[in-house]
């Protein structure tokens, strides 16, 4: 039938079934579009090849799209952001507010950022992030252009070694001055009045010594703490077995023990108690307990060193270097303040037995490295009892 020949209903019923088929051809062209791009984007061959770049660079690295969302990540990015997954926003998972403001910039100008920021947990480290677009040729796949590219440089050794050596110089400048102005004075004295005194040359002389003996003391242990804290965001990862440093420290400590007339008792399972440690660092802790233990306790005689195993606070397995002394204590106000630099009780008997004030703060940072911590319980005239806590190796290490 023509056109002429269709009364007024039919011309409108046609003309609703054309503009219906022009509808539906519109729509199924553009879903077959999105189908296409959307196939593009999810082309096996560029995310590998992505992959297999990011994959080689040593330094942390994140590829997002334009729109936020994670393309790849190399496996050091996964150890800083355990959160981060393929396809989902890189805002959400990141978590770092720095960050996540540069990704923004980059995106609303297109310019290279960089920032810094400082991650609290697990440990405290500090890093450099820069974030750049990358644009592909236009002949490449769809999903390998306009991505922005995220690089991270762990500062947290420049940090440290900034940190450390301001330390140094103020915990030096502290400690040394005493000594330092005794040696002047005796020298001052032994090339004046006391120049042909050959008593009192001889009594000088002996306090000189000790003088230097202790300056010498303080910098050896102000430059082991210094090496501790610089490699604190590093975790050993060496098997050590416990009881032979046990054995170790407390034979190196037998001559004191015997100057001091105290006796020292090991207890040690038969089992092996397996640490992932540094063996020096170990030993270097476990030496400072049992000689603080020998020259603070030594009224009671005794000094009592056990190894043991036990339960951590979460569940998992530790191991437990429990010392002990019989002498004076220590009130319990002290005790919180105990693992602070150049903290000491009774300061004026610390430094006649030879203390830095150091001894117990690096015990502290040798465990917070490892893992550990130092549980103190004390009470005045009760003795006194420092645990460290060590976490087992795991037994799929073994």
């Amino acid at each position: 039938m023509s056109i002429k020949g269709m009364n007024a209903t039919d011309r409108a019923a046609q003309g609703f079934r054309a503009r219906l088929r022009a509808a539906w051809q519109a729509l199924t062209g553009r879903v077959a579009r999105d189908v296409a791009a959307r196939a593009s984007r999810e082309s096996p061959a560029v995310p590998a090849i992505i992959d297999a770049v990011i994959g080689g660079i040593p330094a942390p690295a994140i590829v997002i799209d334009r729109d936020g969302k994670v393309l790849a990540f190399n496996v050091p990015a996964a150890e800083i952001a355990p959160a981060l997954r393929p396809g989902e926003p890189a805002l959400i998972t990141l978590r770092m507010p720095e960050v996540v403001d540069a990704i923004r910039r980059v995106a609303a100008t297109g310019e290279r950022q960089r920032v810094e920021y400082y991650q609290r947990v697990p440990l405290e480290r500090w890093f450099e992030v820069f974030v750049g677009p990358v644009s592909m040729p236009s002949g490449e796949a769809r999903s390998a252009r306009d991505m922005l590219v995220m690089t991270f440089h762990d500062l947290t050794p420049l940090r440290r070694v900034e940190e450390m050596r301001a330390d140094f110089v103020a915990n030096a400048s502290h400690e040394l001055r005493t000594p330092l102005a005794a040696l002047s004075g005796f020298i001052e004295t032994l090339q004046g009045p006391a120049k042909d005194d050959a008593a009192a040359r001889e009594r000088f002389l002996a306090i000189m010594r000790s003088q230097a003996t202790r300056m010498a003391r303080l910098i050896d242990d102000l430059l082991s703490l210094s090496r501790i804290e610089l490699n604190a965001h590093l975790r050993p990862s060496t098997p050590v077995e416990l009881a032979p440093i046990v054995r170790q420290v407390v034979d190196g400590l037998q001559m004191l023990a015997r100057e001091r007339a105290v006796e020292i008792r090991v207890e040690a399972p038969a089992e092996p108690l397996t640490v992932l440690g540094d063996r020096d660092e170990l030993v270097r802790a476990l030496e400072n307990l049992v000689e603080n233990a020998l020259k603070y306790g030594a009224s009671g005689k005794r000094v009592d060193v056990t190894l043991s195993r036990g339960a951590a606070r979460d569940g998992a397995d530790e191991a437990r270097i429990a010392v002990r002394d019989y002498g004076p204590g220590i009130a319990r106000e002290h005790l919180p303040r105990l693992t602070e630099r150049f903290y000491r009780v009774d300061v004026a008997g610390s430094r006649a037995q030879g203390g830095t004030g150091l001894g117990l703060a690096l015990v502290k940072h040798v465990l917070n490295r490892h893992g550990g911590r130092l549980a103190i319980e004390s009470a005045a005239g009760a003795g006194a009892t420092f645990t460290v806590h060590l976490p087992l190796r795991p037994a799929a290490a073994v």
